[in-house]
């Protein structure tokens, strides 16, 4: 059985290796975590690599201020540092972080569908 995995340590550990990305405005840094390898009904491993789509869940480790409104009023971030998210991932968004294991995209907030608890 897979051990959970504590979220607060991996963004701590995130932000203790200093990426220097700031995200502006309503632009949220989401760096996917690994999905299991999947089997298929004859019991083979499918390893990630081989999988049509890669998971799109992936935790929260830097968020912008939000956007400001028609009226000039900042509207505040409904996500927050350490949120577990499932989000719209494209090829346009990724950020290299300079780590090769690692996957962090850049994405609005409109794009992260839920917050998973």
């Amino acid at each position: 059985m897979k051990k959970p995995t504590d979220y607060k340590k991996l963004v701590s550990a995130v932000r203790a290796k200093g990426l220097g990305i700031e995200p502006l405005a309503d632009r949220v840094l989401v760096k996917r975590l690994d999905s299991e390898d999947k089997k298929s009904p004859a019991g083979i491993i499918i390893p990630d690599t081989a999988q049509k789509e890669k998971s799109k869940i992936g935790l929260v480790v830097a968020v912008g201020p939000g956007k400001y409104g028609d009226e000039g009023d900042l509207i505040p971030m409904s996500v927050k540092i350490g949120a577990k998210v499932v989000f719209n991932s494209g090829w346009d968004n990724e950020v290299d972080a300079g780590e090769k294991d690692e996957e962090f995209f850049l994405v609005k907030e409109s794009d992260i569908l839920a917050i998973i608890k």
